[in-house]
């Protein structure tokens, strides 16, 4: 099982996306990618911003972000999304949970949020901002998991 898995679901913006990558790579996480995608993956501006690490990614793409849960059963799907009313730092999360980010545009779709609404979780903001960009919301997220693990991340 991998370390995190964090799933990307219809991004719009390549460079979010390898700027993510680049974090799954430095902790050991696994990235999903949902179709539709707002770029293709094999987009110059993807692999710029995952740079030289890209060929370290584990990664997949899928058409239907069910297909994560459906293979790990035992994880917890965290949708990350404003409003979710309790912060990432009332979340306990385990290794191999799922943490569900929704498009740059849209964010998740309510029929997730409805199905998630006890592990919805954000990261508080000033009213004054609507969101927070994409890879930098996924990095906090991400790295307040690894402090609950310890400070360990993935070295396999």
């Amino acid at each position: 099982m991998s370390f995190l898995h964090i799933v990307l679901h219809r991004p719009d913006i390549p460079q979010n996306a390898g700027n993510i990558g680049r974090t799954c790579v430095a902790v050991g996480a696994k990235l999903w990618f949902v179709r539709p995608l707002g770029f293709r993956l094999d987009d110059r501006y993807l692999k710029r911003a995952g740079m030289d690490y890209w060929q370290h990614l584990d990664w997949e793409a899928v058409d239907d972000w069910r297909e994560v849960p459906r293979r790990y059963p035992e994880a917890t799907v965290w949708c990350v999304e404003n409003g979710g009313g309790r912060t990432i730092w009332e979340a306990t999360f385990e290794r191999g949970d799922i943490l569900l980010f929704g498009s740059e545009s849209k964010g998740l779709p309510e029929s997730i949020l409805a199905e998630h609404r006890a592990t919805t979780i954000e990261l508080p903001m000033r009213p004054e901002v609507r969101s927070l960009n994409l890879a930098s919301t996924a990095n906090t997220v991400v790295y307040e998991a690894v402090r609950q693990f310890g400070g360990q991340i993935d070295l396999s």
